[in-house]
């Protein structure tokens, strides 16, 4: 079904419920949204499309808006396939029709559709460029490595749009979560997942980007997922710049564990108690069960993350080596780190997890390094202490 942000800028784009995961990995109880848009005026302009799974509603969608008119113009902001995937469609129904994309774009699009006519039916933009539709134009930013190397966005100057590829997006369809920010309940939340896991590891080039969004001014974000942003953006951009410059976003402690019998999961409970008791905010994971990407959300979220795993072949338990696989690849930094491990006869965690955070970039480990023998006792409980203390800064 399609929806009009005004009579020139229509919402063309789909939810999907249907999938467990987005990108075969990350859990989306609520869905996924896949914006597209139509701008009608002298000339029409598509922006985007949307994933395969969803190409017949969007089709709908997109041939209602047109309402019989034929479009000049097919904007790619970005290459991924659950944007791009109706462009042999479109080439094919509609001749006259133009794919305007960076020249990154243009050199993937044959990689993703082998042989595709594009022989005087491209045009490929560059940093600046503005493309003329008649009362809206499209100036065009490039956004190298927001997340690929092709990205671009597109400021409609009259309306003060950003069109923003996968930058501002989040997780959640929006039939069930709010078409715009004033109907949206929480935008940070599965925003916050949403950047850490995707964009996370490119930080730089958000902070690039944000400086050079500085120079315009934005009335409306429109992400190609999730709502749309109106009003006072301030606090999305503040959140954007925290984020992408790897700082603190709340006070509090992520205790995150990855246990096998049990044992382990005791101690970090417990632990979690000794910093609660103390007054300290304290988020929990049980690496086991709970969703890693929230695992990854909630150790960028605070400053201190506390790890408490079993040894397990002489290296790390599996789901502890997983999440700090998931850091590493995220580029995790400027944190401090505790460590508990657990191991009956020839504790291993602790060698393994300070070799893995040694490696990423100014990350402190607290001591002292607890190691439990098989089941928490009363004698492991200084340790513990001490460590809690470290945590506080005592």
């Amino acid at each position: 079904m399609i929806r009009k942000f005004n009579d020139s800028l229509i919402y063309i784009g789909t939810d999907d419920y249907s999938e467990p995961k987005f990108e075969s990995q990350y859990i989306i109880p609520d869905g996924m949204s896949y914006n597209s848009w139509l701008i009608k005026d002298s000339k029409i302009a598509i922006m985007d499309s949307t994933d395969s799974s969803t190409s017949d509603a969007w089709r709908e969608n997109l041939l209602e808006a047109l309402d019989g008119a034929a479009p000049d113009y097919f904007i790619i902001h970005h290459m991924e396939p659950d944007h791009s995937s109706q462009i042999s469609w479109l080439l094919e129904r509609f001749p006259s029709m133009v794919v305007v994309a960076s020249d990154k774009a243009m050199q993937m699009i044959p990689q993703f559709f082998p042989g595709i006519a594009l022989e005087g039916r491209s045009k490929a933009v560059k940093e600046g460029d503005i493309l003329e539709l008649g009362k809206h134009s499209l100036r065009f930013f490039m956004a190298p490595m927001v997340h690929w190397p092709e990205v671009m966005m597109s400021y409609e100057q009259s309306e003060k749009i950003l069109f923003s590829a996968d930058a501002f997006g989040k997780f959640g369809g929006l039939s069930h979560n709010g078409f715009d920010s004033d109907e949206e309940q929480d935008w940070s939340c599965e925003a916050s997942r949403y950047y850490f896991n995707i964009v996370g590891k490119y930080g730089g080039p958000v902070q690039t980007l944000l400086k050079k969004l500085d120079t315009v001014e934005i009335a409306s974000i429109f992400p190609l997922h999730g709502p749309v942003l109106k009003g006072e953006l301030s606090p999305y951009l503040k959140l954007y710049h925290t984020w992408s410059s790897y700082e603190v976003e709340s006070e509090g402690v992520f205790v995150a564990c990855a246990s096998i019998h049990g044992n382990t999961l005791k101690v970090a409970r417990k632990f979690a108690s000794m910093l609660e008791e103390k007054g300290v905010k304290v988020a929990f994971s049980d690496l086991t069960s709970d969703d890693q990407a929230e695992a990854v959300e909630d150790a960028f979220r605070y400053g201190t993350t506390v790890l408490a795993a079993c040894s397990y072949d002489a290296g790390l338990f599996p789901p502890a080596a997983e999440f700090l696989a998931h850091l590493q690849d995220k580029s995790w930094q400027k944190r401090r780190v505790g460590l508990i491990e657990n191991g009956s006869w020839a504790p291993s965690a602790a060698r393994v997890m300070k070799e893995k955070f040694s490696a990423m970039k100014n990350v402190t480990i607290l001591e002292p390094v607890v190691t439990i023998r098989s089941a928490m006792k009363e004698g492991d409980i200084p340790a513990l202490e001490a460590l809690r203390d470290a945590v506080l800064g005592d």
